[in-house]
């Protein structure tokens, strides 16, 4: 009977392909979105990803994200490294300083200040130069992106594309001058500017004058320390807040899943996208159970049981469902990877193939029980009438 249920599903094509168009329809916009969604997500603590040897970051309590800067005085540096069970600590600072490019126009760059003696938080990639050459007079490291677009030199001629910053290149940061001495690739965060590494100590000379410049505290927990219980001794003793490496950021994901439109925006989409789905699929689905009702009543007139074509309706709607939801989950696969190396933020872990599946099953369930209540009510008496 499976069989002859297959046939049937796959001898109407206009209706199979309209099935299959449906599914593939809903599972594309259901795989799509979430994953764009969760690419802005992780984008939000690309940072904290990058500067990964910490266990711990520490700051002011009333940080809300990683780009929150609220400063600390510098002697919170040395209250943090006497508190048992830390191994190492060092100054981080993060802030927004205006650049002046070659042709006079300014653009604003996202500065990082490395500890001077041991560069932790650096880049872990570098395309061009050594991390290690920070530590030459005025150097800093721009990533490659930001090299490429927004610092890159004007054309020599007009219609060229720009020319991208290379090891050697000068820049001014806030008026001081910056001699680049490296390329490195990081990861897209959610701002978009571009991102210039330097040492701490540079990048405060670089800043404005301010009593507080220390933006971040990065704690490394000596062997066998927990970070969780690393991060409460540290908060008991100085009044700072501390959170292991994955909290924090859990905590900018929060701010921005609590305080932005994001998850609102990409909510509708994809309750758009199943609704039609579930309308294109219910509707066609039911169409084809009616054009079938004759076969279906033959059935039972030859002593086929409702748990029989219960059956019969389910696999037909289970093979739509799969094929559809591997054409639509291939698709937005395919979309990620074509768009890879551009600004789009595309993530696609295996949660999203979960709530993809899940609602494309909820789909064929929904669609499948229209058609069952239409057969369970059949008169097998139905295809003796003319």
């Amino acid at each position: 009977m499976i069989g002859v249920a297959l046939r049937m599903l796959f001898g109407d094509r206009a209706k199979y392909f309209g099935l299959i168009f449906g599914v593939t329809f809903a599972s594309l916009v259901l795989t799509q979105q979430p994953a764009i969604f969760w690419g802005l997500m992780t984008r939000t603590y690309g940072f904290i990803t990058d500067a990964g040897l910490a266990d711990a970051w520490v700051m002011d309590p009333k940080v809300q994200f990683i780009d929150d800067i609220k400063p600390l005085q510098d002697t919170q540096l040395y209250r943090v490294r006497s508190v048992p069970g830390v191994g190492w600590a060092v100054p981080l600072y993060k802030g927004l300083l205006r650049a002046r490019l070659e042709n006079g126009s300014f653009q604003s760059c996202n500065v990082i200040g490395l500890d001077d003696s041991t560069l932790i938080g650096g880049p872990a990639t570098m395309l061009e130069g050594r991390l290690e050459d920070l530590r030459r007079a005025d150097s800093v490291i721009v990533d490659d992106v930001g090299a490429a677009t927004r610092l890159a030199r004007p054309p020599r001629f007009p219609g060229d594309p720009p020319i991208p910053l290379r090891v050697g290149d000068l820049l001014e940061l806030n008026d001081r001058r910056a001699v680049v001495v490296g390329i490195c690739k990081v990861s897209r965060t959610f701002q978009s500017q571009p991102v210039v590494y330097t040492t701490y100590s540079r990048a405060t000379s670089f800043a404005p004058r301010e009593r507080k410049l220390l933006s971040f505290i990065l704690v490394g927990g000596a062997p066998g320390q927990d970070p969780a219980q690393l991060c409460a001794r540290i908060e008991a003793q100085t009044g700072l807040a501390a959170y292991p490496r994955e909290d924090f950021k859990w905590k900018t994901v929060t701010y921005f899943l609590k305080y932005t439109g994001i998850p609102i925006n990409f909510g509708i989409s994809v309750t758009l996208g199943f609704l039609v789905g579930l309308a294109i699929v219910g509707q066609t689905f039911y169409t084809f159970t009616l054009d079938n009702l004759r076969h279906f009543g033959a059935l039972k007139a030859m002593g086929a049981g409702n748990g029989t074509l219960l059956r019969m309706i389910v696999t037909q709607a289970l093979v739509v469902g799969l094929v559809g939801w591997g054409l639509g989950t291939g698709a937005g696969a395919m979309f990620g990877y074509v768009f890879r190396e551009s600004q789009l933020a595309f993530r696609l872990p295996i949660w999203v193939l979960v709530l993809s599946a899940s609602a494309v099953l909820l789909i064929t369930i929904v669609s499948s029980v229209l058609s069952l209540w239409k057969v369970m009510r059949l008169e097998p008496a139905i295809v003796f009438k003319s």
